[in-house]
């Protein structure tokens, strides 16, 4: 399963670095419609995956995330749906003309 998405690992990283690699790689995901990611952040200490996932609680384009079940040494993310204005607009559109 793991190995159909894209992921990203973290080994050797310190947690500053990996911060910002995993918000670059949620972004470019999101831009380029790929809405499930996997994030290889080891066990270890934990320290990465505990900076990892306090990135992913406040990231407005994180739907939600778990540990995968088989390794814990990994999370899984789903990422927002990618709407563009003009899907917004035309929603908007249609909820005004509703009379909302």
């Amino acid at each position: 399963m793991i190995s159909n998405i894209p992921s990203l690992d973290l080994h050797g990283e310190i947690r500053g670095r990996a911060r910002i690699l995993v918000d670059e790689f949620i972004k470019d995901n999101y831009k380029i419609g790929k809405y499930e990611i996997a994030i290889i952040h080891g066990i270890g200490k934990g320290l990465i995956k505990k900076e990892v996932h306090d990135l992913l609680k406040k990231h407005k384009y994180v739907l939600e995330y778990h540990l995968d079940n088989f390794n814990s040494g990994c999370t899984l993310v789903k990422i927002r749906r990618n709407i563009d204005n003009k899907t917004i607009e035309n929603y908007n559109k249609r909820w005004f003309m509703r009379g909302n």
